[in-house]
């Protein structure tokens, strides 16, 4: 196959600026960010050098019909997608109280349950009688674990994906209560976090505590403590509830860990906005780029709630839209609007009504699903948290100097009938490159997941990987979703 520069450059009769483009480039590389071939997102300005007529715009789920067989309601929910011989396995855990449990219903008193649940679609759900443990005198019921006072109030696990990982600890957990009250300079052990490890997610081993409680701490781990494998990190991370000081907002706070065991100090995120209190965090990799953190918080707001309640209960929750890239000591707030509101109902309006549960779970190949703690689903476009969007009117976004690795670019995108997109690839000082120019680029309408970018009919980038190049999007009634290069296997055409 013809070197896809040199027919460019035989078309635009340019070789030398072609060679001062690349020169730009190579003398801006401190400037540069190297992408690879990851996906990008527009969930955050990380990417973005400038933008004219376009703007970040959030795209709020949706409620899908019903299932016949939901998820029960219940508190903090984890949703793991795994797969097992029959194919796809989505497996649930969440939160319930034993009915014959007679004592104080406190958090951490032992009346605490974790249930189990299974999908092979995403939507309708089985609950299997796995005979574990005896609840009201009966081992028929789908408890995992039970008996285990200040443990369960908050069990969060996921499928570890480290490399290596032992077969009997592919499941991982953590959970812990404290128990209430300011616990400033009281630190002992016992109330911190504690590790778990399964071989099959339903029978758990308990390791031992590996979070203690700090004395500097006024309150911690009082939700959902979330941890992951991180593969761009190379290491786990966590992400745990802690209050700010001295205002005394529940917030988030983050650690590390190469073995699981032992955990960095923690940093304070601080994700706050004035007044505004963080109850869950439900922070994880996006899959289709899990350099990307999505994180759905559930944002609490006392006193908009039931004014029939009492004080403690008279409070109002929605779930917001934060992320945070691997690494990072902070997250992204680009959009401050709520991504899934009370609604119409006035059920969803009632002390802590809205929770969703930890990840986000691809169900198609156009899908993902969000999982509520009432058990509707919730569901958007792939990759279709927010989009860089123009209307009817052109707009443009240039994005900064970056280098990639790969032979075609791939776009997320939606437009209108009328709707367009093209792209243009400039040396890192934003001089255009021939052959790559806006006018080279093919027109581009429609509404893909996947869509080949192509120039004058080729889509060969390939004597640029490796450069640095920005991006220029022009786009007119169109929502870009993401982009990513990747090598599409070239000399095989």
């Amino acid at each position: 196959m013809m070197n896809r520069l040199c027919r460019a450059v035989t078309r635009a009769g340019c070789l030398g600026l072609v060679a001062l483009a690349f020169m730009a480039a190579d003398g801006m590389a401190d400037e540069s960010v190297d992408i690879g071939s990851r996906r990008e997102l527009f969930v955050d300005r990380f990417l973005i050098d400038q933008t004219d007529n376009v703007e970040l715009r959030l795209h709020r789920p949706v409620r899908a019909p019903r299932p016949k067989s939901p998820l029960p309601t219940g508190a903090y929910i984890t949703v793991i997608r795994d797969s097992d011989e029959q194919g796809l396995l989505l497996r649930a855990y969440w939160r319930s109280i034993d009915p014959a449990f007679r004592g104080k219903r406190e958090s951490g008193d032992g009346a605490e349950l974790v249930r189990y649940g299974e999908s092979r679609d995403g939507h309708e759900w089985t609950f299997p009688e796995l005979g574990l443990h005896e609840v009201q005198g009966t081992r028929d019921n789908n408890v995992i674990l039970a008996k285990m006072p200040a443990l369960l109030h908050n069990f969060s696990p996921f499928l570890d994906t480290r490399p290596g990982v032992p077969a009997d600890q592919r499941y991982k957990a953590l959970a812990g209560h404290p128990g209430p009250g300011d616990k400033r300079g009281k630190a002992k052990p016992g109330i911190g976090l504690f590790a778990f490890h399964s071989a099959d997610g339903i029978h758990w081993t308990k390791q031992g505590e590996v979070i203690p409680y700090r004395n500097e701490w006024r309150h911690a781990f009082d939700s959902q403590n979330v941890a992951f494998w991180s593969d761009a990190e190379q290491q786990y991370v966590c992400y745990f509830r802690t209050w700010t000081e001295p205002d005394r907002l529940r917030s988030i706070s983050r650690t590390t860990s190469k073995d699981f065991l032992a955990w960095t100090e923690s940093v304070e995120m601080r994700p706050n906005r004035p007044g505004e209190h963080l109850y869950t965090n439900q922070t994880h990799p996006y899959v289709r780029a899990p350099h990307i953190y999505i994180a759905l918080p559930t944002r609490y707001v006392p006193g908009r709630g039931d004014p029939a309640a009492s004080r403690d209960h008279n409070n109002a929750t929605d779930v917001l839209l934060m992320t945070s890239r691997a690494g990072s000591s902070h997250y992204d707030r680009t959009f401050g609007e709520a991504f899934i509101r009370p609604g119409m109902d006035p059920a969803a309006w009632l002390n802590r009504a809205n929770y969703v549960a930890l990840n986000v779970i691809p169900t198609s190949p156009t899908e993902m699903s969000i999982y509520h703690r009432s058990g509707d689903r919730y569901v958007l476009r792939t990759d279709g948290f927010a989009s860089a969007q123009a209307g009817p009117e052109p707009g443009e976004l240039v994005t900064r100097p970056l280098r990639f690795r790969g032979d075609r670019l791939e776009l997320n995108l939606s437009t209108s009938a009328a709707g367009s997109l093209r792209v243009e690839l400039q040396g890192a000082d934003g001089t255009p490159i021939p052959g790559f120019t806006l006018d080279d680029c093919d027109v581009i309408y429609g509404d893909e997941i996947d869509r080949t970018v192509t120039w004058s009919g080729d889509p060969d980038l390939g004597a640029l990987s490796g450069r640095a190049v920005r991006l220029r999007f022009v786009l007119r009634d169109c929502d870009l979703y993401s982009f990513r290069f990747r090598d599409g296997g070239r000399g095989a055409e």
